[in-house]
């Protein structure tokens, strides 16, 4: 009997478990072969480290990881500032909010280019807002290729904010009142019942927001591409010029592992911190 329902278990998990193998599994394993020279398109297979050593070697590329880096976790924390208290605020009830509830999404709708064209007319020299503070005397600080990204991390967070904010929300709102109640009731001011009651409680969606939203900022091509600084370049940028421009797809591929390397060693980092986080707030919630 055990070892049929160890059978019937595989045959319900194999659907899922096959999407996984096929669409993540299978083409993460031809990078990692291709980064190492085995079945790389338009050159003669042969194991090798050379484009990991190519990639290290040349400090454009090493800033451009670094650069990666820092376009990913900048508008994860800048939109989790702004998402959280706006998560929060939410769970309340004031006069307009189901149309304010409505309007915070627009962004989910829009996509990543036309994001990055918007803040390009608004905040770029020349843009709309320069051209409005010009008679009056001012003028806005460089936010399109700055050296900073500046421009790059308000597009990703104007994107980013709804999401998180959604899934937050939902996390918060299951929170049960009457929790929150007998806190308020013990003399838990609204400082100490976010910090001591939702937060820990709210954690697990928190979690899973910040989460998403670094993943999908790690890869992130248009945005940089069109309001980054000139240099350095996010490895993404690299990586379609050396796969589309020069048909090195074994060096694009090393690129292409190494981010994804990067991004594990930093959501591993996060788990750990967010989880001992619980105890930091107050001890686990039972």
């Amino acid at each position: 009997m055990k070892g049929r329902g160890a059978l019937v278990t595989a045959i319900l998990l194999l659907p899922g478990m096959g999407f996984l193998a096929l669409f993540f599994g299978l083409p993460l394993t031809l990078a990692l072969l291709a980064s190492f020279g085995i079945g790389t398109i338009g050159a003669e297979s042969h194991l090798t480290l050379g484009h990991y050593f190519d990639l290290f070697a040349n400090r454009t590329y090493r800033d451009g990881l670094l650069n990666s880096i820092y376009v990913s976790v900048a508008p994860t924390l800048v939109s989790l500032a702004v998402a959280l208290p706006l998560a929060v605020a939410l769970q309340a009830s004031f006069p307009g909010k189901r149309l304010f509830s409505t309007l915070y999404k627009l962004p989910l709708v829009v996509p990543g280019i036309v994001a990055a064209f918007i803040v390009m007319i608004l905040f770029d020299r020349g843009g709309m807002l320069s051209r409005m503070l010009t008679p009056i005397g001012l003028s806005l600080p460089k936010l399109v290729r700055d050296e900073w990204g500046l421009g790059v991390i308000i597009a990703m967070a104007w994107k980013a904010v709804p999401f998180m904010t959604l899934i937050i929300a939902g996390s918060v709102a299951s929170i049960p009142e009457d929790l929150k109640a007998a806190a308020r009731t013990l003399g838990a001011n609204r400082p100490t019942t976010f910090f001591r009651i939702e937060l820990p409680l709210g954690l697990p969606g928190i979690t899973a927001a910040t989460l998403l939203v670094f993943v999908s900022s790690t890869g992130a091509f248009a945005v940089p591409y069109l309001l980054g600084p000139i240099y350095p370049k996010p490895l993404s940028v690299w990586m379609y010029e050396e796969a589309m421009q020069k048909n090195n797809w074994g060096l694009a591929s090393a690129m292409g592992i190494v981010m994804s390397a990067v991004a594990c060693v930093i959501l591993i980092a996060y788990y750990r911190l967010t989880t001992g986080a619980r105890y930091a707030f107050g001890g686990e919630v039972r």
